[in-house]
């Protein structure tokens, strides 16, 4: 083997373990990959809810991307997505329910698949806190609709 194969190959080699181990420092770590964003101050939920909007709706995508953080007991109203939502959750433990069903545990590494024109809620447990990330999809076919707020009542069946 000549000399400048045998510094290719040690050149590949610091590559390829540097980016390994920089990979394998990113899964273990506890940091958030983005920032919580800010605090949300209107009705459409109750308790402490942070917002980072990753992507606004556009019409190129017709899509919009969110970061959503619930603290323990917050949660939205009932509402309904006219082009359907997805649900990614990153963190903690929360609560998904579609109306006439069961409340469902959600926790980190759970996908859930909002259908179109169906009233909902999501939110965190009563002592988890709750990330995911919101995807509204088809956001063409039209905006959230936001209904009542989740009662106490409600938000405490099958806890």
């Amino acid at each position: 083997m000549s000399k400048f194969n045998i510094s290719i190959a040690i050149f590949a080699v610091v590559i390829i373990t540097s980016c390994s181990s920089r990979r394998n420092s990113l899964a273990k770590s506890s940091e958030p990959i983005f920032p919580k964003g800010s605090k949300v101050s209107n009705s459409n939920f109750t308790g402490t809810v942070w917002l980072n909007m990753l992507l606004p709706s556009d019409t190129v995508y017709n899509s919009n991307i969110g970061l959503v953080t619930f603290e323990p007991r917050a949660r939205t109203k009932w509402h309904y997505h006219q082009g359907g939502q997805i649900l990614l959750v990153t963190q903690g433990k929360g609560l998904y329910q579609e109306k006439g069903k069961a409340i469902q545990v959600i926790q980190k590494g759970d996908v859930v698949k909002c259908p179109p024109n169906i009233p909902h809620w999501h939110g965190a447990t009563a002592k988890d806190t709750m990330t995911h990330i919101a995807i509204g999809t088809n956001t063409n076919k039209g905006v959230v609709v936001w209904l009542s707020p989740v009662s106490e009542k409600e938000y405490q069946q099958n806890q």
